[in-house]
């Protein structure tokens, strides 16, 4: 299996000559299985160069989104199989607390928000609101898991089975919510018990506290702290600060590899970055 990021920030994008070194699109990573099989999860705007890469094949694509926040959607109507006459897409919506907003991510095609409508795309879309309810699923020739995220508005995480290898991504999610858990810890660490990767945010530090207590996202200790306690063999961190640059980032994985390196292979999420098993 491989897996390939090609989005690693989060909240909005942030392109400049202080990010370019982890990169500035948002969330969107790429798993491939050895005989081609292929899952999206997350339509950020990485996945806007991962479309230049599709024109080129002929196969269905399935985009797993996690939830409907702008970050998680945006790059969609710029990711150019869309406009392939009768190429098949299939979308998993994410299983949000509003169910009429699952289809966020078609109708941000539609009147004042984008010149192009959804229903004049020639590709054949098909959106799929029923599968996150279940906790297990197969797509693609993937065996999938679900667990509902801690974050504003709901969402879902998902485990990846193909190859022998285990992928976690689990993003947005505040492992120690101020209010109401949906997924405790416990929870999480039996999800992504052994896994060869786990990519899961971890957009604030220490210091970003009180203030973005309840706003969705975890700190890094707490990330790399269920990595250990799961037993996962590989750890990446995503959904970084917009605010924070490539400095502050080499920092935060220099602490992070000092701290918990021993335990488990851990970094800070590039864009480009590609993991195989």
């Amino acid at each position: 299996m491989k897996v390939e990021l090609f989005g690693v920030r989060g909240s909005m994008p942030t392109p400049g000559s202080d990010t370019h070194r982890f990169g500035g699109n948002t969330s969107c990573t790429y798993v491939t299985q050895n005989n081609g099989n292929a899952l999206i999860l997350d339509s950020g705007t990485g996945i806007a160069k991962l479309g230049e890469r599709l024109l080129e094949q002929q196969g269905p694509i399935c985009i797993l989104l996690t939830h409907n926040h702008w970050d998680h959607i945006q790059g969609f109507p710029f990711f150019k199989p869309i406009y392939q006459p009768h190429r098949d897409i299939t979308i998993v919506a994410g299983d949000v607390d509003d169910k009429n907003t699952q289809r966020a991510i078609l109708e941000q095609m539609s009147g004042s928000y984008f010149p192009v409508r959804h229903q004049d795309l020639p590709s054949n879309i098909t959106l799929n609101t029923e599968l996150t309810a279940q906790t297990q699923f197969n797509l693609n020739g993937f065996s999938v898991s679900t667990a509902p995220l801690n974050h504003p508005g709901g969402g879902t995480a998902y485990c990846l089975f193909a190859d022998g290898a285990k992928v976690a991504y689990v993003t947005d999610n505040e492992l120690n919510p101020p209010l109401q858990t949906t997924t405790s810890i416990s929870e999480w660490t039996a999800f992504i018990e052994g896994a060869d990767l786990l990519i899961h945010d971890a957009q604030l530090i220490d210091a970003d506290l009180p203030l973005k207590h309840g706003w969705g996202h975890s700190t890094i200790d707490q990330v790399a702290q269920l990595a250990i306690n799961a037993k996962v063999k590989n750890m990446v961190i995503i959904s970084h600060d917009p605010a924070r640059t490539d400095e502050q980032l080499s920092e935060i994985e220099s602490y992070l590899q000092t701290s918990y390196g021993n335990d488990v292979c851990i970094e800070c999420g590039r864009e480009g970055r590609v993991f195989e098993f």
